[in-house]
């Protein structure tokens, strides 16, 4: 059996990470294949070196450009490479154009795609992701669902466990409890902030970055936040472009640092009072290291983290961000963790288990839908 997996941004290393020790523990071939969507070495080098990632059997360089630029540039490598490696199956993960480009490219050649976080929703069709993740899921053959709502959201749309869906639990889960723990340096300059109670944040989806209005509210609202406590931002690339190009700083209490790594982001996330984002893994790991969550967006897909009480939807309005955030931090205790949201920290193995009984079931190919 060969597995050929796509990945190109920073959230799809980490989880890419767990599944490789697992395929590699079960003698699995895999070859893994970058995109190059992050390109920066603080966003893509560094991580495979410090997750343990096997080096990308090739990487297609494609980095930035619009939409429909870089999908096709993708598309037309990823299509090259499977007529080369030759694979049995095709892993993609997450909501990326990486993803979406994986996807077709499978599905056009007649190689089962399998789909690693499928089933999540925002119904939030101005979002790419939203786009990427849909149509990703109506041609994979395997559909790994993080979560019960996942699951519930594929049956809505007539999917379920004959036509290949399997909740497996969440590699991200699987990641923390792994790594959790290991020491890691921070920047003198990032050192000194999380030294205190301080806020995290990240901020970098194109729905925030490319309209200036709404950068400019989570920027007014994060200078409210930092009226209690300061603000860290290491600041993604394409938002440190779009700072730039509109002339914007950072307002009084907000602290952009450079990219950290993984285990800095863990290491941080340990520290931290508060945690504000556009970005679903953070939800996540923010929940995983009990600290509540601000979600700079008007929706997520992480709907449960919502229902219970450790995530609150703010999108870009100075206000309801500075309010968000003062109700998680009036020193009321949070409500109580459920501790079967996203699996028992096995995804990886049980996404390994799929992979292999699809493989050997009498038909292995693409599923009609």
């Amino acid at each position: 059996m060969k597995v050929l997996t796509v990945v190109g941004a920073r959230p799809q290393f980490v989880k890419a990470a767990m599944v490789a020790r697992a395929l590699a523990a079960r003698g699995i071939e895999e070859v893994i294949l970058h995109t190059g969507q992050h390109y920066d070495e603080d966003m893509s080098g560094r991580f495979f070196s410090e997750l343990g990632i096997p080096e990308p059997w090739r990487n297609l360089g494609v980095g930035s450009g619009s939409h429909g630029v870089q999908t096709g540039q993708m598309l037309a490598g990823i299509e090259q490479a499977i007529l080369e490696a030759r694979p049995d199956r095709v892993l993609v993960y997450g909501d990326t154009n990486s993803t979406l480009a994986g996807a077709l490219a499978a599905v056009k050649l007649h190689v089962p795609i399998d789909h690693v976080e499928a089933g999540l929703r925002s119904y939030n069709r101005a979002m790419p992701e939203e786009i990427n993740r849909v149509v990703t899921d109506a041609v994979a053959h395997l559909l790994l669902c993080p979560t019960a709502a996942a699951v519930e959201a594929l049956a809505r749309e007539g999917r379920d466990a004959a036509s290949g869906v399997r909740r497996v639990g969440d590699v991200m889960f699987d990641a923390i409890l792994a790594f959790r723990g290991r020491p890691a340096d921070l920047p003198p300059d990032v050192a000194a902030i999380a030294a205190r109670p301080f806020a995290l944040v990240t901020c970098h989806r194109a729905e925030n970055t490319d309209r200036p209005e709404r950068l400019a509210g989570i920027l007014d609202g994060l200078h409210r936040v930092a009226r209690d406590l300061p603000v860290l931002l290491p600041i993604h690339p394409r938002t440190r472009a779009v700072m730039a190009n509109a002339g914007v700083v950072a307002p009084g209490g907000v602290h952009l640092v450079d990219p950290v790594s993984y285990f800095q982001m863990v290491a941080l996330l340990g520290r931290a009072s508060l945690v504000l984002t556009d970005s679903g893994g953070l939800q996540k790991e923010a929940f995983f290291a009990a600290v509540p969550c601000v979600t700079l967006r008007d929706e997520t897909e992480w709907t449960e983290l919502v229902d219970a009480g450790w995530n609150v939807l703010a999108g870009a309005d100075a206000m309801r961000i500075a309010a968000a955030a003062r109700s998680l931090l009036d020193g009321r205790p949070m409500p109580p963790r459920p501790d079967d949201l996203y699996g028992d920290g096995h995804a990886a193995e049980r996404i390994v288990d799929e992979l292999v009984a699809a493989c050997q079931a009498p038909d292995s190919g693409p599923r009609p839908h």
